[in-house]
């Protein structure tokens, strides 16, 4: 796992129609699902010779889904996926057919993720509630709810984001004011709130209009670091040209310990994972563009950053960390990483506070 995201360089690019909003992968393997724009579910495979998307097929009388699949998770050896048309639909692998099909959201599906053991798969929607349910079952085990239905402007609000935290005990949902619940999911009740209000943008002249919002939310591997991925101040709303922005927490105790934006390469963050050693972040998103960061979690500094031939929507990374698969605006894309060079001594693994401690940026 001494991958060097300095040494970040593509290696396959494939073009599939459609927008490409989120992505599984089956362990140890190039094999991808993802879920399109088309309304449909695909099996994609970056291994064999010629890859091509390959439709997952509902049988007769039965549905499917019905608008834009946000959603795509591998849980209890089905694929699980969401939609803007509320639902939840259970999938065989291997057949591509409809095993269940729920009613799960009285509004759009925003994200479906699955625990890290596999048993749990969790949903969050515009009805704004957060629902985990039991991935062999389909029963609810949870519905939480910790987050305002409507914007301080009284407009509606989103439930855009949730992440597990790699030792299965949390939850956190993020929302488009930028508040965020952790939840304690041996007993489904809040143990902890924070607020990234920065990632909001509200215009009150021109549009009478917000935009922004907790896009993306990442646990380190020793789950005591929460980092929230969205979008700076935007001067004009009807684009995403705002800068990157990334908070990171100590989340029990409530302490941001950095606050990373930039704008050389614009746009929401979509989607983020650290490294296991905790000493950097990978955040991916974009806005007309596409981009991949890697941030140092010890300075926040950028190890590295550049375009991608898509705005990225959704990543993995593969068991060794030195492969990186994505989907977004009619791309697959593989990376690779190479093997960074030995060091007589290990660096730290936790993020630490800047040295002179600054206030929080205006609106932060």
């Amino acid at each position: 796992m001494n991958a060097d995201p300095s040494a970040f360089k593509k290696n396959k690019e494939f073009s599939c129609p459609g927008i490409l909003f989120s992505m599984a992968r089956t362990p140890e393997t190039g094999r991808l699902f993802y879920g399109s724009s088309d309304f449909k579910v695909y099996e994609f495979d970056t291994a064999v010779e010629k890859p091509a998307p390959v439709a997952f097929q509902p049988q007769e009388q039965q549905q499917g889904h019905q608008s834009y699949v946000t959603g795509v998770a591998l849980a209890a050896g089905q694929l699980v996926t969401g939609s803007y048309d509320g639902k939840l639909i259970w999938w065989d692998l291997e057949q591509r057919h409809v095993v269940r099909q729920l009613d799960a959201h009285e509004k759009w599906i925003r994200n479906v993720i699955a625990s890290p053991d596999g048993k749990m798969v969790c949903s969050v929607g515009d009805d704004m509630q957060c629902k985990v349910w039991d991935a062999a079952t389909g029963e609810v085990r949870h519905v939480l709810q910790g987050h305002q239905a409507e914007t301080p402007h009284h407009y509606p609000s989103m439930l855009y984001a949730n992440a597990f935290s790699p030792d299965g005990k949390w939850l956190a949902t993020g929302d488009k004011v930028g508040h965020i619940v952790v939840w304690n999911l041996a007993d489904g009740k809040p143990a902890g709130a924070l607020e990234a209000p920065g990632m909001y943008t509200w215009d009150p002249k021109q549009r009478r209009h917000s935009i922004g919002g907790i896009r993306s939310l990442a646990f380190s591997h020793d789950s005591k670091f929460l980092a929230a991925g969205g979008i700076g101040k935007i001067g004009n709303i009807d684009h995403l040209g705002g800068p990157t922005r990334v908070e990171i927490f100590e989340w029990q105790t409530g302490k941001r310990v950095h606050l990373l934006e930039d704008d050389k390469q614009k746009g929401l963050v979509e989607q983020m994972e650290f490294h296991p050693s905790g000493q950097w972040l990978l955040a991916a998103g974009g806005d007309h563009a596409g981009y991949v960061k890697f941030y140092n979690t010890a300075d926040g500094k950028i190890i590295h950053q550049e375009k991608t031939p898509m705005h990225v929507h959704g990543f993995e990374f593969n068991e060794a960390y030195d492969t990186v698969y994505g989907v977004g605006h009619g791309k697959v894309a593989v990376w690779e990483l190479k093997a960074a060079p030995a060091k007589d001594e290990p660096a730290k693994d936790e993020p630490k506070p800047d040295a002179a401690e600054k206030p929080a940026a205006k609106g932060a």
